[in-house]
């Protein structure tokens, strides 16, 4: 299978192989047999942070946010619509600073939200600050570009 990706299994978290030219058409999970590419942001905690961050062919854009954060809940619904458009080719994830806050210490997250994009196991562009849909997905355009 040459041109294969690896997709981490947003729902089991298992390293999946899917063709490149057959992304678009999502697949399922060989282990839980569940959607492979969902449209949706995921929510991480450490263990699967790990698993798709360093696993996946596909860039991860990860919220950093919390609970309390007035920004944070106001950005999430853009959050939620960019991860619609960048889909199937970039995942979004959300990452919990109060629940993962050892991620929050590693990746060296001083203000919330935080948006960190990641490629194949490393950072490559980080801003802070709430933004809108458009700004979301223009940003990690010119990013991977």
């Amino acid at each position: 299978m040459s041109n294969a990706l690896q997709v981490v299994c947003p729902h089991c978290n298992t390293v999946n192989r899917v063709p490149q030219n057959r992304l678009s058409d999502g697949g399922n999970c060989g282990k839980c047999k569940q959607p492979l590419i969902t449209g949706r942001p995921l929510v991480l905690n450490e263990a699967a942070f790990a698993q798709h961050i360093n696993k996946s062919d596909l860039p991860v854009l990860v919220d950093f946010w919390a609970e309390w954060c007035g920004p944070c809940k106001m950005m999430a619904p853009a959050f939620e619509q960019a991860a619609g458009q960048l889909s199937p080719f970039v995942r979004l994830a959300k990452v919990n600073t109060e629940e993962a806050q050892r991620l929050s210490m590693q990746f060296n997250i001083r203000s919330i939200p935080s948006l960190v994009l990641f490629q194949r196991g490393r950072e490559i562009a980080r801003m802070a600050g709430a933004t809108n849909a458009q700004g979301i997905v223009s940003w990690v355009k010119q990013n991977l570009n």
